[in-house]
């Protein structure tokens, strides 16, 4: 008998946009399983960090993964108070080099309102060319519909509720019930 995979969770868009003194990270609420909705209204976005600067985190994948790898991030910037690059990396090492870690699903992308960066589970910190990060299902499709509105007066935060809507109308593994968080500097 032939071994049936598990269908595997979808359904994460994140964006991030930084213009004006401000970031904005955006993410969907839905979550699937193969081709049903599970959940419409999941919070993938967030603030973290109790010292030091703030921090919005987005995650895409599997939830006990990415919160597994927020807390981690959050120990990291304790280490590290205000400097969340250093944190970042720290972090990224780990993620690649421990053998418990390496097997997390998610990625994430965090900022402090200076640094706008997505980390990955191959031992990546990336620091977006456009001032536009997204990951996650949906993620190419809001990543272009933001970087096109990048040349329209729209403020950080309308282009990343545009741009996830336009996502949402795309990716069926997108919705539109969004969490935005920001930071303005």
């Amino acid at each position: 008998m032939a071994e049936q995979k598990f269908p595997g969770w979808h359904g994460t868009t994140i964006l991030a946009v930084k213009r004006g003194g401000e970031v904005v990270v955006a993410g969907d609420g839905q979550v699937s399983l193969g081709q049903t909705v599970i959940k419409g209204s999941a919070r993938k976005v967030r603030r973290i960090g109790a010292t030091g600067r703030e921090v919005v985190a987005g995650f895409a994948g599997s939830t006990a993964d990415a919160f597994t790898l927020l807390e981690r991030l959050e120990k990291k910037l304790e280490a590290a108070p205000d400097q969340l690059a250093r944190a970042c990396v720290e972090l990224a090492k780990d993620w690649r080099m421990d053998k418990y870690l390496r097997n997390l699903e998610a990625m994430l992308i965090v900022t402090d309102g200076d640094d706008l960066l997505v980390i990955t589970g191959a031992g990546d910190v990336l620091e977006p060319e456009y001032d536009v990060a997204a990951i996650g299902s949906g993620g190419n499709f809001a990543e272009a519909a933001a970087r096109g509105l990048m040349e329209t007066e729209m403020s950080a935060e309308e282009i990343a509720r545009k741009a996830m809507e336009i996502a949402a109308s795309i990716c069926v593994y997108t919705n539109g019930n969004l969490t935005v968080e920001s930071i303005r500097k």
